[in-house]
């Protein structure tokens, strides 16, 4: 059984500036209290103005165990720059200020994000002794994540979500969940191979809907209309709609036990402390109940995140693939969602009833660098992705839903493919088969393969309106004598197989008209791009590439029912 491990990880401010009297130290004696009673393993992050203040450091010096983990959230704050020489541009009134060239790494030159760096690890030794293990924040950039590894030796590190705009910090197009090694360029990249990469695995935080999270603030009605500041639907207690519901914890948790994962399966639960207790109790409260009946019944594994990094370390030399799904829907809305990743590729499978599509997918490239590798970020936003193939989100508009759709096409027409249950299979421990019994007869199996996707049709039989046909010309001949019914049979066969010979299988782009996406150009057996200054391409082993009527569409097809994508450098 593939192991399914779960970070508790709560990360402690030392600030809350939009709200001065809030209690900042009640969660976090809460959260040891529960850790205590359900003997639970946790890891508490501090921000450096945290580390500053006696009430958080006397109590995790008291409460520290092989149990608790004490480690560090990296965000920048007025005491931490000033403490390295540098000027706080913060907001007045604003220690803490989340804005991206202020409150993040990317907001400051990579000789001086060195300095930040050594001030707290030196300081985070001399409060508890040793430097950290764990090292986590939203998001710390490639050249100071390579730093730490490489000066601190540090262990695991972690960073938020998949999410469009949210707080201002877009992180889209990256391994969705579980945990990778970063590309030393890019620290959004899993890296392909061990040179290339920091050897420091990155956990994905917050535990995504599977279904839901991905297009959520997508609207539907009158037409669709992307969001540029996504909601949230995660494990994170202070969320009615998802974390801070006992239905949808214990949906999450069916799921994230019970589908195949291939490599491992992670979330992380915890809230940071700035929330305030009241807001995350209940959720918080109920999520610690139920992890700990897993936990006891050997369903899954708490760890503290060194420990989990330590484990994949020790397990994996490169990123692993995973798989992350959802094959119920706890809006009982009969839809679904399959994720898969590997190092080289990212994929999204989308259920609405029989319907179903590819929603996403995006590389990795090895050469795909990051903005702020070695540039300052000058703005309250910042953005880390990788590079589209089908964005399902960011490419709707009006009355399209973008995705790449399975038809079968013939005689000149196209028609959706239509299977709504489908079979998941680990074929190993890299590889994920998707099937599905299609509603036009016959079976679509797709096949997730480190570098490589394979569709293929099986026994494209007739439809039932084609046997009923069939039946009463069978009817028909029966009145004739045998010679005459067994030529009239072999007329039969010899139309169906010309028919079906004729109908093949497509996979078709689809975008909105009035989104400017990256394709530029059609090969036969390639489909190239170019995204934010980068030129790149998927090819196909199998199957062509071909523009149709319309502006908004390119389809790939089939040879022999067949199509192989391609998404090695």
């Amino acid at each position: 059984m593939n192991r399914k491990i779960v970070n508790i990880i709560n990360f402690i401010r030392g600030v809350e500036p939009r709200d001065p009297e809030l209690n900042l130290l009640e969660p976090v004696e809460h959260q040891i209290r529960l850790l205590k009673e359900y003997d639970l393993s946790g890891t508490f992050l501090l921000q450096y103005d945290a580390m500053q203040k006696e009430e958080f450091t006397n109590l995790l010096k008291k409460e520290r165990s092989p149990k608790l983990e004490i480690g560090a959230w990296f965000e920048i704050v007025q005491p931490l720059a000033e403490k390295a020489g540098l000027v706080w541009r913060g907001r007045e009134g604003y220690s803490w200020d989340w804005h991206g060239q202020v409150g993040f790494s990317v907001g400051y030159t990579p000789k001086e994000r060195e300095k930040l760096a050594d001030v707290f690890m030196e300081d985070f030794k001399t409060t508890f002794g040793e430097y950290p293990s764990s090292v986590g924040s939203w998001l710390i950039d490639a050249h100071t994540l390579s730093y730490l590894s490489d000066s601190y030796g540090i262990s695991a590190s972690c960073n938020c979500k998949d999410q469009w705009g949210t707080d201002g910090y877009t992180l889209w197009g990256g391994y969705y969940g579980q945990a990778y090694y970063p590309n030393r360029t890019n620290v959004f990249t899993p890296a392909h191979d061990v040179k290339s990469g920091i050897p420091v695995p990155v956990f994905r935080m917050l535990g995504s809907d599977p279904i839901y999270q991905y297009d959520a603030g997508l609207k539907k009605v009158d037409g669709f209309q992307t969001s540029q500041v996504q909601p949230v639907i995660t494990l994170e207690p202070v969320y009615p709609d998802g974390g801070g519901s006992p239905w949808w914890t214990r949906w999450y948790f069916h799921e994230f036990l019970n589908e195949p994962c291939l490599s491992f399966g992670y979330t992380q639960v915890g809230q940071e402390n700035s929330f305030g207790w009241q807001a995350m109790k209940d959720g918080l409260t109920y999520q610690f109940k139920h992890i700990a009946q897993k936990a006891d019944q050997g369903e899954l594994s708490v760890e503290t995140l060194s420990e989990s990094g330590k484990w994949f370390k020790a397990t994996y030399p490169v990123t692993p693939s995973s798989a992350m799904m959802a094959l119920s829907d706890w809006k009982n809305e009969n839809h679904k969602s399959i994720w898969y990743n590997s190092r080289y590729y990212r994929i999204n499978f989308y259920w609405e009833g029989e319907k179903f599509w590819i929603r996403d997918l995006y590389r990795f490239h090895g050469d795909y660098k990051e903005r702020y590798l070695t540039k300052v970020c000058q703005n309250d936003e910042f953005t880390y992705d990788n590079l589209p193939v089908v964005d399902g989100n960011q490419w709707s508009q009006g009355t399209v839903r973008a995705g790449l759709y399975p038809e079968m096409l013939g005689d000149g027409l196209s028609e959706d493919l239509l299977g709504g249950v489908p079979v998941v299979t680990e074929l190993d421990e890299e590889s994920l088969r998707i099937s599905l019994e299609l509603e036009q007869g016959g079976q679509l199996q797709i096949d997730c393969y480190p570098t490589k996707l394979v569709v293929l049709l099986i026994e494209n039989k007739v439809d039932k309106a084609d046997k009923a046909d069939k039946a009463e010309k069978v009817e028909k001949i029966e009145k004739v004598d045998e010679a005459e019914k067994i030529d009239e049979a072999e007329k039969i066969e010899k139309s169906e197989k010309a028919e079906r010979a004729d109908r093949r299988l497509a996979l078709k782009f689809l975008w909105s008209k009035v989104i400017e996406i990256p394709i530029k150009t059609v090969e036969k057996s390639k489909l190239n791009y170019q995204y934010n200054g980068f030129a790149y391409s998927i090819s196909t082993d199998e199957g062509t590439f071909e523009k149709t009527g319309e502006s908004n569409e390119v389809k790939v097809c089939a040879e022999q029912n067949k199509i192989i994508l391609n998404f090695n450098d």
